[in-house]
């Protein structure tokens, strides 16, 4: 996963209540219907916070008639945690700045 992408998807995560939608859409998939009461603001708020997830790639969306169940996109969740350890060892960056004499000595 590239940085932008993964950078994306945690300010997604990075909000309140999609991170508590999230931890709900991992026991059963959800409509924004049955979030509205939880969460204790309006259908189209959580409609928005249901498109960022979206956007991101960190959920998916079926629908059943007029209804839209969202449900977690846990092979992007997998990507993520997967990314974040395999994250690149940037050490070098930081001794080619010691070696320029432009590391701030914090003391």
């Amino acid at each position: 996963m590239e940085f932008d992408q993964l950078a994306d998807a945690l300010k997604a995560l990075g909000d309140p209540t999609r991170l508590k939608i999230v931890a709900l859409l991992q026991t059963r998939d959800c409509c924004v219907c049955e979030l509205v009461p939880i969460f204790g603001i309006s259908q189209p708020a959580v409609s928005k916070h249901m498109s960022r997830l979206k956007t991101s790639g960190l959920v998916k969306e079926t629908r059943k008639g007029m209804w839209v169940f969202y449900s977690l996109n846990r092979e992007r969740l997998n990507e993520i945690g997967i990314s974040l350890s395999n994250l690149p060892d940037l050490s070098e960056e930081l001794r080619q700045l010691e070696q320029k004499g432009l590391l701030v000595q914090c003391e």
